[in-house]
């Protein structure tokens, strides 16, 4: 398969060609076939590959300068989502430590904070991780029962967290945690955790999944956890649930991009593939069938490739509503899905077999449509703003 190199139009500034190359240099040399394999099955990214991704200058592209960063912005982000999805490489996790984690210490913590954390993320040194979901409270953040009460200049956190992407190797930990019980959303707060040797910390299972193996999904455990006040992101208990709303559209906007470049590679394959297959004498792309079934979902593809790309250039101008990032978030994930099985069917057994790409692509492309927000919680959300 060629690679795909097409760029949205909002980034045909030639930096962002440049990145994109390097991107692509770096998966195929950094993360082959056969390094994933081994990923997969023990259910882990090495730390050595997160460090070679820092020193290749693919960790905190977005990152100023002075704190250790490429000095660029959302768009190279943008492009390490796509290519992820392209490469099927979602389950190393880079989106949430670059795309997720990083901005809400560009955007909320103090000097002294972003001097001390964003260096050793952008070399890969530390690995960050972003901790919401508890086994009670999804979607629904308010809910969250962990707490972090104040005790002189610490807080002491007690609670639990589960599918936490980065879990097994995060340094760095963003955890949401009512700071005041008693106050709802009003009452949340997000603490920096620097996990090192840090006392009533603990990792539970790394969990098993239907796909994205290589993702170290686990859940964490606070029991007694003292971390210091001056960890707190924002300087001011009770501003993590609206920190959690800012940020999640561009969360959202980036699994958009990942699932589009899914859905590229997925027809990408399976085009090349029915080119090759011969089937009754003749190849199984001369089938009225197998054309008409590809031109519907290669129609599908670009409506969706124009809308994000719209959405993207809304997001860098500044005016992407959270109405229009769900309708991204949604379309594409439930798309992808449809792309890839699809195009699995016409694999035949093939496609059913772990070792083609398509296959793991199938176990892949599954919880696109619960993380970041279900299908179902994008509908609620687009239906509010009817």
């Amino acid at each position: 398969m060629e690679p795909i190199t097409r760029l949205p139009p909002v980034l045909a500034d030639e930096s962002y060609a440049i990145f994109a190359d390097s991107v692509r240099r770096f998966f195929a040399t950094e993360a082959t076939d056969e390094k994933v394999a081994v990923w997969r099955e023990t259910g882990i990214v090495p730390r050595e590959a997160w460090q070679a991704a820092g020193k290749a200058g693919l960790l905190g592209a977005s990152v100023p300068f002075e704190y250790g960063g490429g000095g660029g912005d959302f768009g190279h982000e943008a492009i390490l989502a796509m290519e992820g999805g392209r490469h099927n490489l979602e389950g190393w996790s880079l989106a949430v430590h670059n795309g997720i984690v990083i901005p809400y210490l560009l955007d909320y913590a103090n000097e002294e904070q972003k001097r001390r954390w964003l260096p050793r993320l952008c070399t890969g040194e530390w690995v960050a991780a972003i901790a919401m979901t508890e086994p009670h409270a999804g979607s629904d953040l308010q809910r969250i029962r962990t707490t972090a009460r104040r005790e002189g200049e610490n807080y002491r956190i007690n609670g639990q967290k589960v599918f936490i992407s980065n879990g097994q190797n995060a340094d760095l930990i963003i955890v949401a945690a009512k700071t005041d019980p008693t106050a709802g959303g009003k009452g949340i707060s997000l603490i920096v955790v620097e996990t090192n040797g840090l006392d009533g910390f603990r990792r539970g299972r790394n969990l098993d999944k239907i796909g994205n193996e290589m993702s170290d999904t686990s859940e964490l455990f606070f029991e007694d956890a003292l971390v210091p006040v001056g960890n707190l992101l924002g300087e001011i208990e009770g501003s993590g649930f609206a920190q959690l709303m800012t940020q999640l559209p561009q969360e959202r906007l980036l699994t958009a991009l990942s699932c589009q470049g899914t859905i590229e590679r997925a027809l990408a394959l399976t085009i090349d593939y029915v080119k090759q297959r011969d089937m009754f004498g003749k190849k199984l792309f001369e089938f009225q069938n197998t054309q008409f079934k590809l031109a519907e979902l290669k129609t599908e593809a670009t409506v969706s490739e124009a809308f994000v790309d719209r959405i993207l250039q809304l997001h860098l101008e500044g005016t992407l509503t959270t109405e229009l990032a769900s309708m991204g978030k949604m379309h594409t994930a439930e798309l992808a899905g449809k792309v890839v099985d699809q195009c699995l069917q016409l694999f035949g057994g093939y496609g059913y077999m772990t070792e083609y790409p398509i296959a793991r692509m199938y176990k892949d492309v599954r919880v696109r449509r619960i993380l970041a927000g279900s299908t179902e919680v994008m509908k609620l959300i687009i239906g509010r703003s009817l």
